[in-house]
């Protein structure tokens, strides 16, 4: 019996050891995200706020400290080594009372992305450093009609 439970639990352990070893092995050739964003892009990245290579992203959250200011439905027309442009909606907490209470407003807004340097994670990939809103019409009453902001990365 003893020789039996044995074999059982060594035939057990190959089968697992055969099952996992491709999926391994697949999961250690694949190439990282970064490498395949880049690769498709074959330009430049936006960083996100947790920090993942992003390339013509359709949604981003720009206040990244409380998500109180974000961009949705981004249609990006122009995406290269030398800046980035599109439209979208720029939706912001107007945070009255406070920001906890507050109301969410849409706001159409241009988007340009520019100034690109190597990402501090992965030097070989460049990002964009420069964010820029422009309001075609209303806009939140903290902005100015055209706002640049830094990104980090």
């Amino acid at each position: 019996m003893r020789t039996l439970t044995t074999a059982v639990a060594l035939c057990c352990g190959a089968s697992l050891a055969a099952a996992a070893a491709p999926a391994f092995a697949a999961t250690s050739a694949t190439p990282s995200t970064v490498q395949v964003t880049q690769q498709r892009s074959r330009g430049p990245v936006l960083v996100d706020c947790f920090r993942h290579p992003t390339v013509r992203p359709s949604a981003l959250i720009i206040a990244c400290g409380d998500g109180n200011s974000r961009l949705e439905s981004v249609h990006w027309t122009r995406w290269g080594p030398n800046g980035a442009s599109g439209e979208g909606v720029n939706v912001v907490n107007d945070c009255k009372p406070y920001c906890a209470a507050g109301t969410f407003h849409s706001y159409p807004v241009v988007v340009s992305l520019a100034n690109t340097e190597p990402w501090k994670r992965h030097p070989q990939v460049q990002s964009f450093t420069q964010l820029t809103l422009t309001y075609p019409g209303e806009r939140p009453t903290i902005y100015q009609q055209s706002v640049t902001l830094p990104l980090g990365g």
